[in-house]
Parts: C-alpha cells; sequence; structure tokens
C-alpha cells in the first residue's frame, strides 16, 4: 500500500455538510492500489464499558484520474457530530487511516481520530435553491440588439455591417433586449447574464465611470426596471456584472489623482507607487494587468469600501436584480467579499453571487463568500475534447472526474458551466465550424452538473475568434441562423428542465470504455438512470450497452427528423454502430 498517497483533510471538499443533518466525506489514494475502504465512525460521547462505540460503512469508489481514486460515503450523525477514521484494503496489507495516522489494528485512543466537532446551520454551503434548475444566456448588450436608434453613440455603425473591433459601437441597448425576450423564452432559458451596464468609456464597459448609473447608450434606470421586470414576468432571472477589482481611467475620483496627484483626497482609494502618477507606457500604479484605463482600487480602503458596497446593495434593493457576476474576483481581497456577501444577502437572501476566478477556488466557496466560480476548469477540458480533439476519452473523464471532486457536491450543483464568453472565441470557431461537434459540446454541458450558461448566438451557429472577434452583432436575419442548431439546443434545454435525471437532480460518474474516442456516462438518482454514450470521432464506431447496461425493457432518446430529442423503446443490451460524432441515450 502506497500510504503516503493516502490523503484526506477535515475540511473543505473532503469533509463537509451537504445538509443539515448529512456529512459527506471523502478519501484520495493512489490510482489502482487500494481494493476497500470503510468509513469508521462514532459519536464522540458514545462510550459503554469504556469503550469507544463505532459503526463501520463501506465506501463507494466515485471516481480515479491518472494518479488517484476517490472513495465517498453519506454519514447523518445522530447527534451532528463524528469522529471517523478509515479502515483501508489492498492486496499485500490492511490498515487504518486516522488523523493520527496509520495503524495496523483499529486505534482505541479516540484523540487519533479525524473530527467534525458540529453540524451548524449556519456554516452550510446554501446557494440559491432555483440556481440549480438555471440556464444562464450570456448577453453584451452593445451587441445583443440595436432597439432605441435614438440613445446610439456619436459614430455608431449600421448593424452587423462592420467587423468588431474593440473601439466601434453598434448601439445594442436595453430595448433591444426586450424585444427578443420571445425569442430568449422559445429557446428555454431562464436567466440572462448582463455583461456591465454602468457608465462607462468603451463599448465592453469594463471601465467604469460612475456605478451607480446606467450607460446612457443602455437606456436609462426605468429602462432597466422595465428589462428586469419583463425578465421576471416570464420566469427569467437577471444578473449583472460588477467590477470591483477595478475602476475605469475617467472614474471621477482617479481623474482628481490625476489632476492633483498627492494633494488628492482620493490617492488613497487606488495603489499608487509614486508621484507624479503617470498612465502612459507601463503605469506607475496597479491596474487589471498592465492597462493603464483600469486603475486597481484599494477596496481595504473604508471610503472605496463603502462605496462598493452601497452599488452592490443598491441594485439589488431598487431593481430586484437576481445575481452579481463578479470581475476578476480572486484579485480582490477575501474580507471584502464577506462584507459583500453579508451586504447583499440582507436585501435578498437569495441573490446569487458568482465569481470570475479562472483556477481552484475552494477558498472563495466556504460559504462565507461566493454562491459559485465561472467553471473554466470544465471549460477547458471540455472544449479540448470536444471541439479540439486534443485529448482522449480517458484523459477527458480523469480530468472531469478531478473537477467534480476538486468540490463539495452542493458547491458542484451551482457552478457556473460555459463553454465560451467574451473572453474566449466561440465553439463554432474552436469546433472548426463542425455542428455535429458543437451538438456533443452542448450536450454533454447541458447534461452536467451544475448551472450551464450559454453565450449569445452560438445557438444559432455564430463564429468568432479571440477578442474583439466573440464579440460580433448579434444575428437576427433568419435565413442566416442556423435553425437546425436552435432547436436541438432547445431540446436539450427542454429535456434538462423537464427530467430530473437529465438536469441537477441525479449522481454523474463516467464508465471506463476501451475505445479511447467514444465517452460513456451515467446520471442516475432514485427514478432511474440515464446512459449517455458519444461517439468523439469522425469515423464510425462500433460499441456494445452490455458493459455498461443489462436491464432489458428501456428507452432510448434518439434525433428526430426535426433535430429533436424524442423517446422510444428499446430492448438492451445492444450492439450499435455510431455515426461519426454521433450519440445515444438510453434510459432506465
Amino acid at each position: 500500500m502506497i500510504k503516503e498517497a493516502v490523503y484526506h483533510r477535515p475540511k473543505d471538499n473532503f469533509a463537509y455538510m451537504y445538509d443539515q443533518e448529512t456529512l459527506h466525506i471523502l478519501l484520495q489514494t493512489k490510482k489502482d492500489d487500494i481494493n476497500s475502504v470503510s468509513l469508521i465512525h462514532g459519536d464522540p460521547y458514545d462510550w459503554k464499558e469504556e469503550k469507544w462505540q463505532t459503526d463501520s460503512k463501506p465506501m463507494k469508489k466515485t471516481g480515479s484520474t491518472d494518479l488517484h481514486d476517490y472513495w465517498f460515503a453519506a454519514i447523518k450523525p445522530p447527534f451532528r457530530r463524528l469522529r471517523y477514521g478509515f479502515h483501508c484494503e489492498s492486496e499485500e496489507e490492511v490498515c487504518y487511516f486516522t488523523e493520527g495516522g496509520f495503524f495496523h489494528s483499529k486505534p482505541s485512543d479516540i484523540a487519533n481520530y479525524f473530527c467534525f466537532p458540529y453540524l451548524h446551520a449556519v456554516d452550510l454551503f446554501s446557494p440559491p435553491a432555483w440556481v440549480k434548475d438555471t440556464v444562464w444566456y450570456q448577453i453584451f448588450p452593445e451587441r445583443f440588439a440595436n432597439g432605441d436608434a435614438a440613445l446610439n453613440p456619436p459614430g455608431t455603425v449600421e448593424w452587423g455591417r462592420a467587423k468588431p473591433t474593440p473601439e466601434n459601437f453598434f448601439g445594442g441597448d436595453f430595448q433591444g433586449v426586450m424585444d427578443h425576450l420571445d425569442y430568449l423564452e422559445e429557446l428555454g432559458i431562464n436567466g440572462i447574464y448582463l455583461t456591465p451596464v454602468f457608465t462607462a468609456y468603451s463599448n465592453h464597459k469594463y471601465d467604469t465611470i460612475d456605478y451607480m448609473e446606467i450607460d446612457p447608450q443602455f437606456g436609462d434606470k426605468e429602462t432597466f426596471r422595465r428589462l428586469v421586470d419583463a425578465c421576471h414576468k416570464r420566469g427569467i432571472r437577471v444578473m449583472l456584472d460588477a467590477v470591483f477589482n477595478h475602476s475605469g481611467y475617467y472614474f471621477p475620483p482617479f481623474q482628481d489623482v490625476m489632476e492633483n496627484q498627492e494633494r488628492s483626497r482620493y490617492k488613497d482609494w487606488f495603489h499608487l507607487r509614486e508621484f507624479p502618477v503617470k498612465a502612459d507606457g507601463q503605469p506607475n500604479y496597479d491596474t487589471f494587468g498592465f492597462v493603464g484605463s483600469m486603475p486597481k482600487l484599494n477596496t481595504n480602503n473604508p471610503e472605496v469600501k463603502d462605496y462598493l458596497l452601497r452599488t452592490a446593495k443598491y441594485w439589488v434593493e431598487e431593481f430586484n436584480i437576481d445575481g452579481w457576476r463578479l470581475d476578476v474576483a480572486n484579485e480582490v481581497d477575501h474580507s471584502f467579499w464577506r462584507e459583500f456577501r453579508k451586504t447583499v444577502k440582507r436585501v435578498k437572501p437569495d441573490v446569487y453571487i458568482l465569481g470570475e476566478i479562472w483556477h481552484d477556488s475552494m477558498p472563495w466557496l466556504r460559504g462565507d463568500q461566493f454562491d459559485a466560480v465561472m467553471n473554466y476548469p470544465f471549460t477547458n477540458r471540455t472544449v479540448d475534447f470536444f471541439a479540439k480533439q486534443k485529448i482522449p476519452a480517458s484523459k477527458f473523464a480523469q480530468s472531469i472526474t478531478k473537477v467534480l471532486h476538486m468540490y463539495p457536491a452542493n458547491v458542484n450543483e451551482s457552478a457556473f458551466n460555459l463553454l465560451d464568453s467574451h473572453d474566449t472565441p466561440r465553439i463554432a470557431t474552436l469546433a472548426d465550424h463542425d455542428k455535429n461537434k458543437i451538438k456533443l459540446l452542448y450536450l454533454f454541458q447541458l447534461s452536467f452538473i451544475g448551472t450551464p450558461c450559454l453565450y449569445y448566438g452560438d445557438e444559432i451557429g455564430m463564429a468568432g475568434g479571440e477578442d474583439p472577434g466573440c464579440r460580433a452583432c448579434m444575428e437576427w436575419e433568419e435565413d442566416k441562423q442556423d435553425r437546425e442548431l436552435f432547436a436541438f439546443v432547445r431540446s436539450l434545454i427542454e429535456l434538462r428542465k423537464n427530467e430530473p435525471l437529465f438536469g441537477n437532480h441525479a449522481d454523474f460518474r463516467f464508465h471506463e470504455t476501451s475505445n479511447e474516442k467514444c465517452l460513456v456516462y451515467e446520471k442516475s438518482g432514485k427514478t432511474g438512470r440515464l446512459l449517455f454514450v458519444l461517439n468523439n470521432s469522425p469515423e464510425a464506431e462500433l460499441l456494445s450497452t452490455g458493459d455498461f447496461v443489462g436491464t432489458p425493457d428501456s428507452r432510448e432518446w434518439r434525433l428526430s427528423a426535426e433535430g429533436i430529442l424524442k423517446k422510444q423503446p428499446i430492448t438492451l443490451p445492444v450492439e450499435m454502430e455510431l455515426p461519426p460524432f454521433g450519440f445515444r441515450i438510453f434510459e432506465q
């Protein structure tokens, strides 16, 4: 037994409250090294005849990577407290692993065991319940639709008549979004994520000038109120984008610094390294990246903190928005985000707080800061496998298994799963414009654990490379839209909303297969299970379900001639030939 590979800690993703009564416990071991693990557990105060009373529960192997196996157990401690250890068996050895180390026999001293002192309801990670059943649609307001030409900025380009650049404007606005709510409702989404809408200099609006005002090219506060109300009447939530890491160059406090230098009353609002402050070349103050037009805010300054927290509270309180997406969230101090959470949750307890973080985000996901982060580890691996064909099925399964075990299950259920965004090339471009690849990307995204997000226009086949190419005008001429792809995506969203196993109310796991071009995964729950078999190859592949499914009288979800998934009876197991980039879904 490779003991140095056995790992557990009694917190974060290894031991956490799933609900007010249930603990989830995870153990990590070397891949294929240990045959079985049992959880030895008991209440720390349960003693009889000077002997601690324990029970044993077999742990389930829930996944493997190229290096590790993961073992899982769910426990309901009757008195909300637990001491525990692990009984591990390999081919050559049996041992007990506890906080005190490894033992050949079960240790009698309770001090050796891991401790979860008490299940406090206040410590439970509790994202808004509605998020689990939300399918998001990201809108870049300047490029979605021009509904009120009277608001057009000077020099506005006719809609779609030029390629997007970092400087040009096409006049997208709130009225344009409202004009197309029927379209969004037909697609089936029930959440809109709007990139920044506050007064700013650029077309992307990530360089805020006034956090308390709507940019006049989009409309005014009353127009925004009508937009939120119109969305809510259709069952659509609205999430705004907040840029609290940095302001824009024309933010009045920064302009005061540039004018008055060390005499400015706002000099401590920013991270200034020397005077005079210079924006030309490489700035001599902290910024987003090295972008001089985006000076970094000092969120430890009480005045800055008060201004930003009033902003966060104002838009929730006055306009009833449903969420905040937080830009460059990992570069802002944890203390600020803890106060941010308390501030907005006091106004609206079920507001969704989403951080933009591109890496392992456990420090922000302990229940005191964010409800979720943008799940870029999921994004990158999914694009590598389906769109770019860079990795085999086994490596993809291992990488997603690692993502799933990186966080607690209740964190995964609210994770923001995107395929692309305003910061990345579009999936049509990444997939070489192959619609069959795009369908597999959407199938996996919309059947995975978490809350999925579509980037505007992807559902009709829009393409585009890196920024600014990914920020083109939405295509509203129907004869230029891929309506067959739209119908396919709509059918997946409908399945996710109406079939609990397809959506966010099932356990997820991969099945091993010797065919590195085919991906097999299962969604299972109390009502049954779904088996997904995907051929991620330009060649037809032969596969049998005999290794995965044995129960007869099942049903199969199959594409109809209209491009919509429909159900039909089938008897399993079956030998099948999957067409290039084809798939089949079996239900039991």
